[in-house]
């Protein structure tokens, strides 16, 4: 049988696929017509955001498991993630009636830890432990010492990567045409290192594009510099695909097989999130709409070609929606921000509302920097447009009738204060 790569073998993915069928979804290949009409292309996605946890997670934690001896599994596993590999574990649990102990920071959202209990069920313990990833990490792996249980790594795993490959034979089989393009979200790497590997050797003309969040470029970062490098700090926005540093497995992997990487702003993830749901009614987490928000960067490469964009996951929580519409106006420069200083003048409010602001123009923010300065205190203001190209003519206004103090849009540190 051939290899995919020097790592991973086509034979051991096509044994994950027999395994998997205990308990994964053969999710489906579809097209896309709002994207397809507006890229010139045929638009195909594969959504894994129906798997059976909402995520692809589940693919290469149950085939690792899977792949343990008697003896290993009668001792249990243990995880450590705040999200979508902790779900794909606890199912796994469940269905092979294995103990595990499931580490998760202790700023986990109660959604995520009931979903993450409810798959599991009386299989599974949920510790909650440290404020990060990392440090909730550092206990799972201190846990698995002293009681010699395994741990299963959310990503640097042949075991994993084999699982998540089983997506590439899918896609083979389901594509009705030569996919040209593969556009693939990456956190980690494991779900890049194992789709890229089949499709490499089943379809090798396929170009394959990794896409990571500008916030948290570690594989772009690492293959231009040739070596596995940390990030000294990421945004952790898109949670399912920010990590400080990839696998050293997976980095030797993508090395091999992935033609291109792209990095996405995170408010370009955003507006992405906000078009599928208002279009095309399919609710996506950030990493799910990492493949489809790069689009635009291919847009010249992909007229008429056959494009399939990999859709990871779903598993959004309800109460960041306003985050994600917040984020979305900035990048698209309908948000702004400012430090109004009202002049020392009765009415000064009212002239604000009525001379400064355009007849589009909403106030959605208004904070008095000073309680008991009002009419002629500094206030911080929130201000959406209906078209960006008003933003000039508003600042012209604001600085003719001496109500200009600071525009912050530009001033992240106190940015992030407010947003």
């Amino acid at each position: 049988m051939q290899a995919t790569t020097q790592h991973i073998s086509l034979h051991e993915v096509q044994r994950a696929t027999g395994y998997l069928k205990e308990v994964a979804s053969l999710t489906p290949l579809l097209p896309n017509l709002n994207y397809s009409e507006q890229y010139e292309a045929t638009i195909l996605l594969k959504r894994e955001d129906l798997q059976s946890v909402r995520s692809y997670k589940i693919r290469g934690a149950y085939n690792k498991m899977r792949s343990l001896s008697s003896k290993e599994l009668a001792y249990g596993v243990v995880c450590a993630s705040a999200g979508n590999h902790a779900q794909g574990v606890a199912l796994s649990c469940q269905r092979l009636k294995v103990n595990g102990v499931i580490f998760m920071p202790s700023t986990t959202p109660l959604q995520k830890v009931q979903q993450v209990r409810m798959f599991g069920k009386e299989y599974v313990e949920i510790r909650l432990i440290g404020d990060t990833f990392d440090q909730s990490k550092e206990n799972a792996l201190a846990f698995c010492e002293k009681s010699n249980t395994t741990f299963i790594h959310p990503f640097d795993d042949p075991k994993v990567i084999e699982g998540q490959g089983t997506i590439g034979l899918e896609l083979i089989k389901q594509s009705h045409e030569p996919i040209d393009y593969l556009l693939l979200p990456v956190g980690g790497g494991g779900l890049a290192a194992g789709v890229g590997s089949v499709i490499k050797t089943l379809s090798p003309a396929t170009k394959i594009i990794g896409v990571e969040p500008a916030g948290a470029p570690s594989m772009k970062t690492s293959l231009e510099n040739g070596e596995n490098i940390a990030l000294d700090h990421i945004e952790k926005f898109v949670d399912g695909a920010a990590v400080q540093k990839v696998g050293d497995l997976t980095f030797e992997i993508c090395k091999e097989v992935i033609d291109e990487m792209l990095i996405v702003h995170e408010g370009k993830i955003c507006e992405t999130m906000l078009e599928l749901y208002n279009r095309d009614a399919i609710v996506v987490e950030p990493a799910g709409a990492l493949t489809l928000s790069a689009l635009d960067q291919l847009s010249d490469r992909i007229k008429g070609k056959n494009v399939v964009c990999l859709v990871s996951g779903s598993n959004n929580d309800i109460t960041r929606m306003e985050e994600i519409k917040e984020r979305a106006l900035l990048y698209k420069g309908l948000k702004h921000y400012f430090v109004v200083r009202f002049p020392q003048r009765a009415g000064a409010l009212k002239e604000f509302v009525a001379d400064i602001l355009g007849p589009k123009d909403d106030i959605t923010h208004f904070e008095y920097t000073k309680k008991n300065s009002r009419e002629t205190g500094a206030a911080v203001v929130g201000i959406e447009l209906k078209d960006k190209r008003d933003l000039s003519v508003l600042m012209e206004r604001m600085k003719e009738k001496q109500f200009f103090g600071e525009y912050l849009n530009d001033r992240s540190d106190l940015l992030n204060l407010i947003v």
